[in-house]
């Protein structure tokens, strides 16, 4: 269903609305918009600069379109300002009552880690496979497909 009129989701929001308003805008998933502007970030960042540009320019859905682009972006900039605030408030809660099982998480991440760059450095002939430019998507892909069962299964 094409919209339109481009403007930032209440309901599809995840940050700031811009993926689920620009999928709304599109007629395609916004799951689809949230992996273009996440691979956009691992190449030179420039996918959480168009973000937040776009967070700061797009009016909030049901909201009057501002005739004055400043006001526009003063608007957006208070938004990103009050969600960075209450993101500070997550954080800080988490770190005051960590869950009980992310330092086991966390221990066991770095034991492989540290496993996976100590075989790499012992250069053993038939390890020369283990490459951590090769290993490190294959570990992302086994970790979705894991979530994706995970998912499926309904853990």
């Amino acid at each position: 269903m094409m919209s339109n009129r481009l403007s930032r989701s209440r309901t599809d929001c995840m940050v700031g609305g811009v993926c689920g308003g620009l999928a709304v805008h599109l007629g395609i998933d916004s799951t689809l918009v949230r992996i273009f502007f996440v691979l956009l970030m691992f190449g030179n960042g420039i996918g959480a600069l168009l973000y937040f540009l776009l967070w700061m320019i797009i009016p909030l859905e049901g909201q009057e379109r501002s005739v004055d682009l400043s006001e526009s972006v003063r608007q957006g900039s208070q938004e990103i300002a009050e969600r960075a605030r209450m993101m500070g408030d997550d954080i800080r809660g988490m770190v005051r009552q960590p869950n009980p099982k992310s330092g086991v998480i966390i221990g066991a991440a770095l034991v492989v880690l540290g496993v996976i760059y100590l075989l790499d450095n012992l250069q053993i002939p038939y390890l020369r496979w283990l490459n951590f430019d090769m290993l490190w998507p294959v570990l992302l892909i086994l970790g979705g497909l894991a979530l994706l069962l995970r998912r499926a299964r309904g853990d």
